[in-house]
């Protein structure tokens, strides 16, 4: 491998290019017309166009993506997360366009990327799954048969799921005719692909996933647990690790767990398996993403792993140089902040973002995809940044993130910044008593309570930045016209409208 083009964008896609250069590779970017001056583009060696902002004309687009790679001598190409990084047959055109796909075969992808296929397996290799149906269930009668042997509430699931889509609780026969068919129209506009299944429905379960790295050597080896229970509407919100309910000796049976699932598939490179795990250490198989996670940040600060240059070096060929055994060293928690409005349910926001104050000091990470100056559209995912501390214990790692969040100032739209600082600072997340069911048990007095002095501080900041920033460039005042005392007709609007 010389030259890696990444076919992704925002905060991974630099976070790849970092990665490239340190292993010496050269780093092709690509682009939509929104993204021309983005980090990434600017940070790689070569950059191209592949067309407007929908992301079926650029980033989804198979064809323009190999034509890149050809254009500019790419001898492989790495997915990142989301947009294609989880679809065999993008895997399957870059293996045939003779290129190095860094990631794990079309058929491990294939295999986990079916939920129901992936089900099937793990029960074959002894890794235990949540009680459900392992065959798509093609009509509501069925579900409904189905439902009364498993035992309600179940849990709805698109066979071709993720990132919650496709997906529906239902505590009764009546709210589970009516989310099968939610489930089943959302997943065919989702996914392409409307098959759904059940599972019974945990009601408190923590989401606790093991990091997977394998090689072509034989060698697979799980990195530890990251903590992903601070959840909205299924999409994540805030990780750490290690998890505050696994200790060593459920992190071996864990670990050993997903170090099967990996096998069962023959995977190879970086990849996560998912649990659901239940207050009595019970843990249940979720799934697997056979790619790099969102949160992997955390893993590498608490294990001193460099995920990215382990992914490039197994693509290469060579042997991982990841020592084992591997033991945490201190917590990491990470945030992401995404241009979503917390007091206006969560909707994306949009806008020009005219300053960034990042935080700094020991033990913090920013890891960002966006720069002052660039615009935030609807067309892609809300995640703009992922802010990442490490302490030397749990309580230190908190202490450090509200401090970090209370120095982070991103001017020009809403973020999701405010809400993580209440998150750090409420009882249950301080003590690490905590469920997937948190923020919808919680959201409400989150969203609620008054704010803490440092985010007053914050936001009295950005005031003070934008108010700066409208001096700076306000049109001249108008000359005052002879009219009524002498006044412009601006002035007497004003007057007007406060005496209203």
């Amino acid at each position: 491998m010389r030259k890696v083009l990444i076919a992704n964008r925002g905060e991974i896609a630099l976070r790849v290019v970092r990665a490239c250069h340190e292993e010496g590779l050269a780093a092709v970017a690509v682009y939509a017309d929104p993204d021309r001056t983005a980090p990434h583009v600017r940070a790689a060696d070569e950059a191209v166009r592949l067309g407007p902002a929908p992301a079926p004309e650029s980033y989804l687009h198979i064809d323009r993506l190999l034509d890149a790679a050809r254009r500019t001598g790419a001898d492989a190409v790495h997915p990142g997360y989301g947009f294609l990084a989880e679809r065999a047959v993008f895997a399957e055109a870059v293996h045939d366009a003779g290129l190095t796909f860094i990631g794990p075969s079309p058929d491990a992808i294939r295999a986990m990327g079916a939920k129901t296929e992936a089900r099937r397996r793990m029960e074959e290799a002894g890794v235990p799954v949540v009680p459900g149906t392992v065959d798509p269930v093609d009509t509501v009668e069925d579900a409904v048969r189905m439902a009364r042997d498993l035992g309600y509430p179940v849990l709805v699931k698109a066979v071709a799921g993720g990132g919650g889509k496709g997906m529906r609780v239902a505590r009764d026969e009546q709210e589970l005719v009516n989310g099968f068919r939610l489930a089943v129209s959302e997943a065919g506009k989702a996914f392409g692909h409307d098959a759904v299944y059940l599972e019974r429905y945990l009601a408190r379960p923590r989401h606790v996933e093991i990091q997977i790295l394998a090689d072509r050597h034989g060698r697979t080896m799980h990195v530890g647990e990251r903590e992903c229970s601070i959840q909205r509407r299924h999409q994540k919100m805030i990780e750490e690790s290690p998890s505050p309910a696994v200790d060593e000796a459920l992190r071996e049976r864990m670990g050993a767990a997903a170090v099967a699932a990996a096998t069962a598939v023959g995977y190879e490179g970086a990849g996560t398996v998912e649990f659901l795990l239940d207050a009595d250490g019970s843990f249940h198989f979720l799934e697997m993403n056979t790619r790099i996670q969102v949160e992997h940040p955390v893993t590498e600060e608490v294990f001193r792993v460099d995920l990215v240059r382990e992914q490039l070096r197994i693509a290469a060929g060579e042997s991982m140089r990841v020592p084992a055994p591997l033991q945490p060293r201190g917590h990491a928690i990470e945030c992401r902040i995404t241009s979503e409005d917390p007091w206006n349910g969560f909707l994306p926001a949009t806008g020009r973002v005219t300053d960034v104050r990042i935080p700094g000091g020991p033990g913090v990470r920013w890891d960002a995809g966006f720069a002052t100056g660039d615009a935030i559209g609807l067309h892609y995912d809300p995640l703009l940044a992922k802010l990442i501390v490490w302490g030397e214990e749990r309580p230190a790692a908190i202490a450090r993130m509200r401090r970090a969040l209370g120095e982070l100032t991103i001017a020009g739209l809403p973020t999701s910044q405010p809400f993580h600082g209440r998150v750090m600072r409420d009882p249950g997340f301080v003590r690490g008593d905590y469920s997937i069911r948190y923020l919808e048990e919680r959201i409400d007095e989150l969203l609620a309570r008054p704010v803490p002095d440092d985010l007053i501080e914050t936001a009295a900041v950005t005031a003070a930045l934008l108010a700066d920033q409208r001096r700076r460039h306000a049109m001249p005042h108008p000359r005052p016209f002879d009219g009524a005392e002498g006044q412009s007709p601006w002035e007497r609007a004003a007057r007007w409208e406060s005496r209203r």
